[in-house]
């Protein structure tokens, strides 16, 4: 189908009004805001790096895409598959994630081009001196929950910034405090929202959050997976 807003298959490619997504065995690649549309928001965005570096999102996470959106500023996601995402058992709290960001980086920086800005984040869960990461099945999605019921945690992310010539990162942290649940209402969210592929078994913008989340110190953002706010001072001041 050709004309505006019309989508066209060619090999493994597809190519939507606007927007291009792109599929390999090695990466995935989603580039948002392409041709005239790019070009507006670079000429009204109140950030200056969008005229130095094209932004590019280094992850495969639905919710840091809508985040980083929410800036209103051009960029591109690769999500690159099967990166290590071990770490030292020296490591503690804001060490974690920061070193696991700094560890995403490293892996994109082969492909990274001369004008491109790499965004990279892990995000954690530290109760009680333990990580809570992204539970391996059902039984540990309601363990987690198990412990975070009734008390507080923190969750905290990592983020890195990266060109080909320098690097920059930092962490954020928010303090979450649940009230206590009981086995029905940790079964009920297990099983109907499925939070495999998130750090403590949830998202604050899902049903829990509604029913579990009693106060927050902290930024909202930073618990669903980018302290957008931090984000935008760092780009801010990265030419400066």
């Amino acid at each position: 189908m050709d004309g505006k807003g019309g989508i066209r298959m060619v090999n493994e490619q597809l190519t939507i009004d606007n927007g291009q997504l792109t599929i390999t065995n090695r990466k995935l690649t989603i580039t948002k805001g392409l041709n005239e549309n790019r070009q507006e928001q670079i000429v009204n965005c109140p950030l200056s790096i969008v005229n130095s570096y094209r932004l590019v999102l280094g992850s495969g996470s639905p919710r840091r895409r809508e985040l980083l959106a929410g800036l209103d500023i051009p960029f591109e996601v690769r999500a690159l598959p099967g990166i290590d995402e071990s770490y030292p058992p020296t490591l503690q709290a804001e060490e974690i994630p920061v070193y696991l960001a700094r560890k995403k980086a490293e892996a994109y920086l082969p492909e990274l081009k001369a004008d491109e800005l790499l965004l990279t984040a892990d995000t954690i869960v530290w109760t009680f001196g333990e990580v809570l990461g992204k539970p391996k099945d059902r039984a540990d999605a309601i363990a987690m929950l198990r412990k975070l019921s009734g008390r507080t945690h923190e969750v905290i992310t990592g983020v890195c910034l990266t060109t080909r010539e320098r690097s920059v990162s930092f962490p954020a942290v928010s303090s979450v405090r649940f009230a206590t649940l009981d086995d029905a209402e940790i079964t009920y969210y297990v099983d109907h929202y499925r939070p495999f592929d998130k750090a403590g078994s949830y998202g604050i913008q899902e049903w829990i959050g509604y029913v579990a989340v009693e106060a927050i110190e902290g930024s909202f953002y930073n618990v669903m997976g980018l302290p957008i706010r931090k984000v935008y001072e760092a780009l801010k001041r990265w030419e400066m």
